[in-house]
């Protein structure tokens, strides 16, 4: 059940004109794969994604899993490219046991879902809230020191972006802060289904012990994602937006912002970072890790 294809099509290669101080020359850029991805239930299409090709079953899994149209790894038979030659890995075909989607109709996507966007096509405002979210593993803890590291790690793995400048990632880690897998795709929800499908697929699910570190901003469809997969703690270089913090809180997700260099910002669950803090606070806070002495650090968003 493997999906990923080859280096060629998640970067392709594009002439460009580079202006540099008033002189021009031409050269060749690696561009960020983007390609449209269908994923058939039988023989019924079920949504469109726009995604950089590679770890497409994965894709295909962990989109079902965070969107609770299956339960387990067992709830797929089988995962493979649709028959239609035209289609030919633009198009992934899930076969489910019988009954492994309890409301078909109400987890159906009518429209395209963007890179951008991981809730466009839902058909209804209570359609957004996936079914089957449970509270993470509350006795999880992790290091605001090993917190600190995880950046410094996902950078140099981000080998798709280091070519193109122009993906986002997602990454696991242990408490100890070892890397345990990483995805790159111009979707940032898409990063996260393809590690969740991952985990799926190797049996690893939930994710009661791991970080989940993300490129982009903590939006709402990363927070319910990473809750689905039993994330206890996701982490984002950038901001929080409102329902992504009104979420976390409600299910007891540690989540944490603006996490660069040696400082982050935490929104709830602070407990499982072993932070002393007053309990009735309902605003973000600000933590600085240690320094060397002498060193300052200012704070902008």
């Amino acid at each position: 059940m493997r999906g990923r294809e080859s280096d060629r099509q998640s970067v392709q290669s594009s002439a460009v004109f580079e202006w540099n101080d008033g002189k021009v020359r031409q050269l060749n850029d690696s561009l960020a794969g983007e390609e449209p991805l269908l994923i058939q239930v039988a023989d019924q299409a079920l949504t469109v994604t726009m995604r950089t090709p590679g770890d497409d079953f994965e894709l295909a899994a962990g989109f079902l899993f965070t969107e609770g149209m299956i339960r387990s790894r067992e709830d797929i038979v089988s995962l493979r490219w649709a028959d239609d030659f035209e289609a030919e890995h633009h198009a992934v075909r899930v076969e489910l046991k019988a009954g492994a989607i309890p409301r078909p109709q109400e987890t159906k996507r009518n429209f395209l879902s963007t890179s951008s966007c991981g809730l466009c096509g839902k058909t209804s405002l209570q359609a957004v809230h996936a079914p089957g979210i449970t509270r993470p593993n509350p006795d999880c803890r992790f290091d605001p020191q090993v917190l600190c590291s995880l950046p410094k790690t996902l950078r140099p793995a981000q080998t798709l972006f280091g070519r193109t400048g122009g993906l986002h990632a997602a990454a696991l880690f242990d408490p100890s802060g070892k890397l345990l897998a990483l995805r790159e795709d111009v979707g940032r929800h898409n990063t996260v289904d393809k590690l969740v499908g991952w985990a799926l697929l190797q049996g690893r699910l939930p994710l009661s012990n791991c970080a989940l570190l993300v490129s982009g901003r903590g939006g709402f469809e990363i927070i319910q994602k990473s809750l689905m997969a039993g994330i206890p703690l996701l982490a984002s270089v950038s901001a929080a937006s409102s329902l992504a913090v009104q979420m976390a809180r409600e299910f007891g997700l540690t989540l944490v912002g603006f996490l660069r260099n040696r400082r982050f910002v935490v929104y709830s669950g602070e407990e499982r970072l072993g932070l002393d803090v007053p309990r009735d606070s309902a605003m973000a806070f600000q933590v600085r890790c240690k320094v060397r002495e002498g060193a300052s650090m200012s704070y902008r968003r």
